[in-house]
């Protein structure tokens, strides 16, 4: 699973790849554990857990502390444990392979890896191969048949489904497309999951992404508010002139 962005979809993929994710792995033991034990070592790591990147790696080899949310064993056949891991983003997997194996003190690596999950998408929702993206992309070129197309290139909105929202008034979506911070007064609804200095995602009320933002206020704070910035824009996503402008510039 990797998510693909086209155009100004590139602005919000960053979000999407430091999000979530979901693995399944055929983890190799260095020798027989009875399932009863490997069921009770595997369990250990569901939670936070510390963690050293290996050697080969793209980071800094410092410990850090990722969460695991979920952990099952899908399957055991003598030396070989078929793992699905929900974690957080960073959870480098080899390296929970060789720790299972350290508790179990018989060793193990990572033999076979695959990413079912990232953020909002999914393996067996929206996971397509190139050779279908080629012959949707033939269709609509000979064909004006779009359907297909429609089926691999998905709104930019779907990108943000993970993501706490703000839907704000017609009078405000012009102002954050020219990178205004959001006010108070220009809310409408919001989703309760918003939190001080997390990312959100600014909607029209028909549901058009406008931009992300950072939240400055939680939303029971912001319910209440009738005035100041309750989120700063970091992205742009919308061109300006979509909707009508409402705000003036200073040399108005």
């Amino acid at each position: 699973m990797l998510p693909v962005g086209l155009a100004s979809s590139t602005k919000v993929i960053g979000n999407v790849i430091h999000s979530i994710k979901e693995y399944v792995m055929v983890v190799q033991l260095h020798d027989l554990v009875e399932r009863k034990k490997v069921e009770e070592v595997v369990e250990y790591f569901k939670g936070q857990i510390y963690q050293r990147p290996p050697l080969r790696s793209s980071v800094k080899r410092s410990i850090r502390v990722k969460t695991i949310y979920e952990i099952e064993i899908l399957d055991v056949q003598d030396k070989f444990l078929l793992l699905r891991v929900l974690c957080d983003p960073g959870t480098y997997m080899r390296k929970l392979a060789h720790d299972i194996g350290l508790i179990l003190g018989v060793g193990a690596h990572m033999r076979e890896l695959r990413r079912t999950r990232t953020g909002p998408f999914r393996e067996d929702e929206t996971l397509v191969s190139l050779q279908e993206v080629s012959e949707a992309l033939y269709l609509w070129r000979t064909r004006g048949d779009e359907r297909y197309l429609k089926k691999v290139v998905l709104p930019v909105e779907v990108s943000t489904a993970h993501l706490p929202k703000i839907l704000v008034l017609d009078t405000a979506v012009d102002a954050i497309a020219h990178g205004a911070n959001l006010a108070a007064p220009g809310v409408s609804m919001l989703t309760r999951n918003v939190e001080a200095g997390k990312t959100v995602a600014i909607y029209t009320l028909k549901g058009e992404l406008v931009a992300l933002g950072k939240a400055l206020k939680n939303a029971d704070e912001i319910a209440r508010m009738d005035k100041g910035i309750v989120v700063k824009t970091t992205r742009v996503i919308m061109p300006r002139g979509i909707y009508p402008k409402s705000w003036k510039s200073k040399s108005q």
